[in-house]
């Protein structure tokens, strides 16, 4: 099967082909679509894919990431608010899901939904009815339902989390994204087609990627997905003048894969303490800064939502590491 690509979405393999059909059925209906996968996988892509190739593509999709909105928020981000629902609400707001009307609403990591809003998102997608947060004036809007999480909806529906029937109202049309480890024969077509892609932003030429390279990404486990890669891409790109892309063997090592479920709890600790000391090191070196090409994400070769994560599992305060002003 030769090499395709939708809408920067790029691959070969049988299951990225399968995915591919999945996104061109459905985008022309208007079900809810839930897409999973790992994070860094590229579920917006998808989204935006099907978006595009929707009845409402001539209106721009609507996202709404709930993981980074507190929680006590999301029903008001969501359906809007009135002036003096609560406080800090000094006007009225019109929320995503009322922007979305005849539109696509994106909603990110869907699995930090708290119960209230789950209720109300139920509502909305069977009824298309909705109140403002302090109103009791029901509204209605035309909105599909595109919803995303790297998390285990079936196992958050057993654990009592989140509602079946909300779970099976998004999952109208599952599309499962593959980790990028499961897909390696696609890994020399993504790490060309982001080349190209950042090549022409930084006004380079390069003639390909060099053989040695090549084998390493393949090799590589890739915790951070196809969101690495870019990373990794990106940065020795950086680094170079033209010609053949090397890519440095610190930028696949520094970041440690992710840890074999069958190793022994010793062998773990290990792991961790030496990812942990790789990390503060790293954020030392940075003055404590994540982001941006002076930041540990950079020198560390990872994405910096993913060192973010890192970070916050290991519990390291990264404001320790800035300077006092």
């Amino acid at each position: 099967m030769g090499e395709q690509a939708l809408d920067g979405i790029v691959g070969h393999c049988p299951r990225f082909a399968e995915i591919i059909e999945r996104i061109e059925r459905v985008s022309a209906t208007a079900a809810t679509v839930l897409i999973t996968g790992e994070t860094g996988t590229g579920k917006e892509l998808v989204a935006r894919a099907i978006h595009r190739r929707s009845r409402r593509s001539s209106s721009a999709m609507v996202c709404a990431n709930l993981a980074a909105l507190p929680h006590e928020l999301i029903a008001s981000e969501l359906f809007g608010h009135e002036a003096g629902a609560f406080t800090g609400a000094t006007q009225r707001r019109i929320g995503r899901f009322e922007t979305a009307h005849e539109s696509t609403l994106f909603l990110d990591e869907v699995a930090e939904l708290p119960a209230g809003a789950q209720v109300a998102l139920l509502r909305a997608l069977q009824e298309g009815q909705f109140e403002r947060v302090g109103s009791t004036q029901t509204r209605t809007a035309d909105v599909r339902v595109i919803a995303a999480t790297n998390r285990n909806l079936e196992k958050a529906v057993k654990d009592r989390l989140f509602r079946r029937d909300l779970y099976y109202r998004l999952a109208v049309f599952p599309i499962r994204l593959p980790p990028l480890r499961d897909r390696r024969e696609d890994i020399p077509a993504l790490a060309g087609h982001f080349l190209a892609t950042i090549a022409g932003r930084l006004g380079r030429t390069f003639e390909g990627i060099d053989e040695e390279s090549t084998n390493r990404l393949v090799e590589y486990r890739w915790p951070g997905n196809i969101r690495e890669l870019q990373n990794v891409i990106e940065h020795s790109a950086i680094l170079s003048d033209g010609g053949l892309l090397k890519v440095p063997p610190v930028l696949l090592s520094n970041a440690l894969p992710e840890s074999d479920s069958g190793l022994c709890p010793t062998l773990h600790r290990a792991l961790d303490s030496n990812e942990r000391r790789l990390i503060e090191k790293a954020l030392k070196e940075c003055n404590g800064r994540v982001f941006g090409p002076q930041g540990a994400a950079m020198r560390l070769g990872i994405p910096s939502s993913t060192l973010e994560s890192k970070i916050k599992r290991h519990g390291i305060n990264k404001h320790l590491y800035r300077p006092l002003s």
